[in-house]
């Protein structure tokens, strides 16, 4: 079933994650209940360009969406803690909570789980975004071109004006704005 309208639960699942300390679970019940949570899906870390674009604006916009009543930002995709922590470590993307779909759980009972084996990826999630609150979803934006398409609807921007048309967006990085024009010139 594919989440397009609002008013929709996230579905009841585990996630298993390590830390420090060892392995853990983390349920969405503990993600989304009593919050409000901006999520954005990527089909993996380091599918570039696109994903990193999308995380750093993400991780850019988050005091701004701090200030907008948004309690938390997760990046969920399907991958490892591992390599999600490193990606988070490499892009330096520290405002945003990374969370492993190891086995696509999560991504399949949003109905986002698409099978990009041609692409030698294997099954991985669709390109989305979603308001979150309370564990109801208030909106969701799918991007309509796939994985390798620009973000165009669940970018932070699309986002922030949906939360608040009159927030002020900051000003890009200049690590965005160079990778940007790298896309452009592509």
């Amino acid at each position: 079933m594919l989440f397009h309208y609002g008013g929709q639960y996230i579905p009841d699942i585990t996630f298993r994650l390590f830390s420090k300390a060892g392995w853990y679970d983390l349920s969405t019940a503990d993600l989304f209940e009593d919050r409000t949570v901006v999520v954005f899906a990527v089909p993996g870390a380091f599918t570039c360009p696109h994903s990193p674009i999308q995380l750093l604006a993400y991780n850019e916009y988050a005091e701004t969406f701090r200030s907008n009543g948004v309690d938390e930002i997760l990046c969920i995709s399907v991958n490892d803690p591992f390599l999600l922590a490193t990606w988070a470590h490499d892009e330096g993307a520290d405002q945003v909570r990374f969370i492993p779909d190891v086995a696509g759980d999560f991504t399949r009972a949003m109905g986002m789980l698409v099978n990009l084996s041609d692409k030698g990826m294997g099954y991985r999630s669709r390109r989305y975004s979603m308001l979150v609150k309370d564990g109801v979803i208030e909106k969701m934006f799918v991007e309509p071109d796939g994985f390798e398409a620009m973000p165009v609807v669940s970018n932070a921007e699309t986002m922030l004006s949906y939360i608040n048309p009159e927030a002020r967006q900051p000003e890009q990085t200049s690590v965005q704005m160079q990778m940007w024009r790298a896309m452009l010139s592509a």
